[in-house]
């Protein structure tokens, strides 16, 4: 990003979008896969000390728009949450680890996984609570879809998750459709 310092001390930043020719050349699965990880404090929780559902949702909203930023080197809007599951869930005082990565890239849009996990500092120990599938569209400045480099993928684990999100595309596009799966 170019950044220009005004006069009266505020900065304006203008995003320098990838050119034609490093948008064919694609991006591995490796290099935008992400982690953050964030402690459950009081204000998290709810009345049974476990971190509330919208937070974990906020987070993995979070989680999955880095990774996807990170892959498409643009701005990336989230244009869909395919799939939420809850399993167990993050007690206060645990953390709460969020790994991402993107599954699939279509024309503008992406695929990105997510799994949340809680980790107990004192053990050491981790708990998958959660997974979500989500799909971010790449934007210009004037917030126009815009193409995304390929994906690279990079193991046999990386090339199951590339075929299931092409699934799950499909049968999401039936779902907006009303139309057959036969006929997507």
């Amino acid at each position: 990003m170019n950044e220009k310092k005004h006069t009266d001390g505020s900065w304006t930043r203008k995003l320098e979008m990838p050119s034609a020719e490093s948008l064919k050349q694609g991006k591995p699965v490796s290099a935008s896969r992400s982690e953050i990880t964030e402690i459950v404090l009081p204000n998290d929780a709810n009345l049974l000390g476990n971190m509330l559902g919208g937070r974990v949702m906020h987070l993995i909203d979070i989680a999955g728009a880095l990774c996807a930023t990170r892959h498409a080197n643009l701005p990336v809007v989230t244009a869909s949450v395919d799939y939420l599951d809850f399993k167990f869930p993050i007690p206060l005082g645990e953390w709460a680890v969020l790994q991402s990565q993107v599954n699939r890239v279509f024309t503008t849009s992406m695929e990105v996984g997510v799994k949340v996990y809680a980790e107990n500092v004192m053990t050491g120990e981790r708990r998958h609570t959660s997974s979500a599938y989500l799909t971010f569209v790449a934007v210009d400045m004037d917030q126009k879809a815009h193409p995304v480099r390929p994906l690279i993928l990079e193991t046999p684990e990386d090339q199951r998750r590339w075929e299931d999100a092409g699934e799950r595309r499909r049968v999401r596009l039936h779902m907006r459709a009303k139309r057959p799966l036969e006929d997507i």
